[in-house]
Parts: C-alpha cells; sequence; structure tokens
C-alpha cells in the first residue's frame, strides 16, 4: 500500500470528503469543513486516489512541528469504506511525517499498543418503550424527578443564546478554547448540522444546553452545560429523554462523546448506553507539555 502525505494545500477535498462520506466508519471529527476548524491548515496521508485516508492535526509552535489532537474532536486516525486492520493502521503510524504526536484512533481502528479510552453509543433504531426499559432505575427516578419542575425543552436555540449561555457557566474540567467553540457552534449553525436545546424555566430563563451535531447515521451530544437551577432541576435528563423519544426508531446512534471520569460514564451507561473503546497512540513527551499550556488556545 502506498501511502502519501500531503500538505493542506494539496488535499483534493472533493476527494476527501467522498471517502468520509462512504466509508464504513465515517465521523464528522474527519470531515474537511469540522477540520478546518479545530486544525486549521490540517495535512493527512491518503493513498492512491483517497481509498484511505487520516488527517494529521499540525500545530506549530516556536518553529516545531508536532501533532496533537484537537479540541472537540474526540477520534480521528484512519477511514476508509475497506477493511481496516491492525496492519493498515500501523502502515498509516509508520508513516506519520513528524517525531512527536498524541493522537485517538477511532474505535474501528485496532491497535494493541495504545492507550485505551472508553465512548458511549446509545443505538436509537428501536421503539422507545424498549429503549426506557434499559435505563437505569436510578436514571428512570431522575427523569421522572425532573417531569415536576416547571421546566419546558426547546429545540430552537439561537447560536447566540447558546454561547452566551454556555460561556457563563463555570466549568469545573478543562473547557475548550473559546474562539474554536464560537467558530464551530456558528458555522454548524449555518450548515444545519446541529441542533442547540436548550431547558427553560418557568419564567422563560435559560438553565441548561446542549448542541446535538448530526452526521450521518450519529447524533453526537456535545457541549452540555447547566447552571445551579439546571442540576437542581436534572434538566439535562430530561434533554437527553427528549432526544432520545424524538429519535427512537430512527436509523441513529445517539454517540455521548465518551468520558472516563466514573460520574459522567455513569450518566451515560444510564441512558442504556454501551461502552465502547478507541485508542490513544503517542510518541515522545511534547504532548503533556503542550496540554499543560493550553496551547490550543
Amino acid at each position: 500500500m502506498k501511502i502519501k502525505h500531503l500538505t493542506h494545500s494539496e488535499i483534493n477535498r472533493q476527494k476527501w470528503d467522498n471517502c468520509l462520506q462512504n466509508a464504513a466508519n465515517a465521523l464528522v471529527y474527519a470531515e474537511s469543513w469540522y477540520l478546518d476548524i479545530v486544525s486549521p491548515n490540517w495535512e493527512a496521508l491518503v493513498t492512491d486516489d483517497y481509498e484511505y485516508v487520516m488527517p494529521l492535526p499540525v500545530k506549530r509552535k516556536y518553529s516545531v512541528s508536532f501533532l496533537v489532537q484537537p479540541p472537540l474532536t474526540q477520534q480521528l486516525g484512519v477511514f476508509s469504506s475497506h477493511n481496516i486492520d491492525e496492519n493498515i493502521v500501523n502502515q498509516f503510524i509508520q508513516k506519520i511525517p513528524y517525531r512527536s504526536y498524541d493522537l485517538n484512533f477511532n474505535e474501528k481502528n485496532p491497535n494493541n499498543n495504545g492507550i485505551e479510552h472508553l465512548n458511549f453509543v446509545l443505538d436509537l433504531n428501536r421503539n422507545y418503550e424498549d429503549i426506557f426499559a434499559g435505563y437505569s432505575n436510578n436514571t428512570k427516578r431522575n427523569i421522572k424527578k425532573a417531569q415536576q419542575y416547571p421546566v419546558e425543552i426547546k429545540a430552537d436555540l439561537s447560536a447566540n443564546d447558546f454561547l452566551e449561555f454556555y460561556h457563563a457557566i463555570e466549568k469545573n474540567y478543562s473547557a475548550f478554547p473559546k474562539a474554536k467553540v464560537n467558530t464551530f457552534i456558528l458555522e454548524s449553525c449555518q450548515r444545519a448540522t446541529t441542533t442547540l436545546y436548550g431547558a427553560y424555566n418557568e419564567n422563560n430563563k435559560l438553565t441548561a444546553v446542549f448542541c446535538l451535531l448530526h452526521s450521518s447515521q450519529r447524533l453526537v451530544y456535545l457541549l452540555p452545560a447547566s447552571n445551579r437551577e439546571g442540576k437542581e432541576s436534572l434538566a439535562m435528563f430530561k434533554i437527553v429523554d427528549e432526544v432520545i423519544r424524538k429519535y427512537a426508531n430512527h436509523n441513529y446512534v445517539l454517540d455521548f462523546d465518551g468520558s472516563n471520569i466514573k460520574n459522567i460514564a455513569r450518566f451515560y451507561e444510564g441512558f442504556g448506553a454501551k461502552a465502547t473503546c478507541y485508542y490513544e497512540i503517542k510518541r515522545w513527551s511534547i504532548n503533556d507539555f503542550i496540554k499543560r499550556f493550553c496551547f490550543w488556545r
């Protein structure tokens, strides 16, 4: 297999997007428009006629070039409509033209040497009643409690309202770069690839939001945020249940964008989501230094 390294200007975007559109393991994170936002000047490894492709999220700092997983991008790696085995993945890894990299390959890219991470996905191609039966008892109780609050769920939140609320919430985790979030929300809304959900109290004030990213047969749960009232009213339980009810009996999976944090993972599992694995592949230690100083900002 001949694998070529292409700089950003050398990539044939039509062939790239055609490959992603037909890939058996297609993910929106690897589509050209998405990469343009999260990793400007991204490069690529491709085979002849783009039968296999792999994005290279290049970051440069102090004249040093390296690869690091971009924000808002859980998985990348090798994509194709053809079979992808560990040998093919390793061939691509060996062709990475940078000494330092820290990348998350996708769940269809087998690798025995990577660091395992968990994602959680829920098959929605079933009756809502069947999906609800798979909820944990705790999730069912929380949904019942949430229904007692005068909270209305709306799916037509404007980009500006979403961003104003999201950025105002103090987060107890490493936040995504504000500029990247703004560009992603505005661009994805313009492309009509996202639905912005909001929970409103009886005074028509927002208490919780999240972004549902539409991608082929996958719905991705991104950027959830709740204020104190939203947490007390368990608004996020109600929002997610509404999304599941709406898309039940459709050929989608709900991708919760995973987490290794136990409490967050428990929230996802509570809706019956099943764990899948993807692998982080790294070489050298520059990425740890990069993350510490937030060079993606």
